[in-house]
C-alpha cells in the first residue's frame, strides 16, 4: 500500500490527510493557532498514523499546502525527522495542471490553487470552488484550466464573531439554520440573519459571476467546514466536497513526482 500524507495549512485548522489515490485513507485536525515545535507537530503524526494503522515505510511522499508561513520551519521539520521525507510545498515551480493568468500570481494562496487544480482534474470543466474557511473564497477556473478570477468575501464564523464581539447584549451563537428566517427570540433572530444572510451572500456572488463570465453552466463546488451547512441550503451549489484540497494535493504530487 503507498500512502500520500497531505497537509492542508488554514488560518484557522491544519488537515492532515492520507490519501491513497484520491481516496482519503484518514484525516486528523490541528488547531493552526496554537504554537507548537517540530517534535509536537511529529507526535501528532506519528499519532495518526498509529491510529490509522500506517508505517512510516508506506508513505510515498508528503505534500504541504500553507497559507501560515510562520509555522512552516516546524512543520517540515517535523516531516523529516518523523517521516523521513523531504516535503513537497505547493508554491512557484510546481507542476498544478492549471494556468495562473490574474495580476499576481505569487500572492495567490496555495489553498486556492489546490482547490482549483482539483476541481478541474475531477470535472474537466469551468468550475467555481467557494471554500467556505476562515475566509469564503469564490475561485473560477475556464474549461481550458485557466484560474483568473476570484473573489474572497468574511467567512461565516467571522460574520457572526463579529456580530457578538461588537455588541454588548447580543450572546455567541451555534451557527445554524433556524426552521423560519422569522426569529422568535434573540438567539434565532441572530442565527437567521447570520445563515439566511450568508446563503443570500453566497448565491447573488455566484449568479453574478456566471452571468459576467458569461458561463451558466460552470460547476460549483463547495468545500470547507462551514460549506456543508450552506451547501444543503442552496441551489446554487451543486457538490460538497470536504477533501477538495487533499484530492488537490495528491493530483499535484503526481504530476511532481519526476521533479
Amino acid at each position: 500500500m503507498s500512502i500520500l500524507l497531505t497537509i492542508d495549512v488554514g488560518n484557522t485548522n491544519i488537515t492532515l490527510n492520507l490519501m491513497e489515490g484520491l481516496e482519503v485513507h484518514g484525516t486528523f485536525r490541528l488547531t493552526t493557532q496554537t504554537p507548537r515545535t517540530s517534535d509536537e507537530y511529529g507526535i501528532a503524526m506519528a499519532d495518526m498514523l498509529e491510529r490509522n494503522g500506517v508505517h512510516t515505510d508506506e508513505i510515498e511522499g508528503v505534500v504541504i499546502s500553507s497559507v501560515v508561513p510562520k509555522i512552516m520551519y516546524s512543520l517540515t521539520s517535523a516531516v523529516r525527522k518523523y517521516i523521513g521525507r523531504e516535503p513537497m510545498i505547493v508554491g512557484p515551480g510546481i507542476r498544478t495542471g492549471i494556468s495562473l493568468h490574474n495580476d499576481n500570481p505569487r500572492e495567490t494562496g496555495a489553498d486556492r490553487i489546490v482547490d482549483v487544480a482539483a476541481a478541474f482534474h475531477l470535472y474537466h470543466r469551468s468550475c467555481i470552488v467557494v471554500d467556505f474557511g476562515t475566509a469564503t473564497t469564490f475561485d473560477y477556473v475556464s474549461k481550458k484550466g485557466v484560474f483568473q478570477y476570484t473573489v474572497i468575501a468574511p467567512g461565516l464564523g467571522i460574520s457572526a464573531t463579529a456580530l457578538t464581539s461588537r455588541t454588548a447584549k447580543l450572546p455567541e451563537i451555534e451557527i445554524k439554520k433556524p426552521a423560519s428566517v422569522l426569529g422568535k427570540n434573540t438567539v434565532s433572530g441572530m442565527q437567521a440573519g447570520v445563515v439566511y444572510g450568508y446563503i443570500g451572500l453566497v448565491e447573488y456572488i455566484i449568479r453574478q459571476m456566471k452571468k459576467e463570465l458569461h458561463d451558466s453552466d460552470a460547476v460549483v463546488i463547495a468545500t470547507g467546514g462551514l460549506g456543508r451547512v450552506i451547501s444543503s441550503e442552496t441551489k446554487y451549489i451543486d457538490h460538497y466536497d470536504p477533501d477538495i484540497a487533499g484530492k488537490g494535493m495528491a493530483i499535484i504530487f503526481e504530476k511532481n513526482k519526476e521533479k
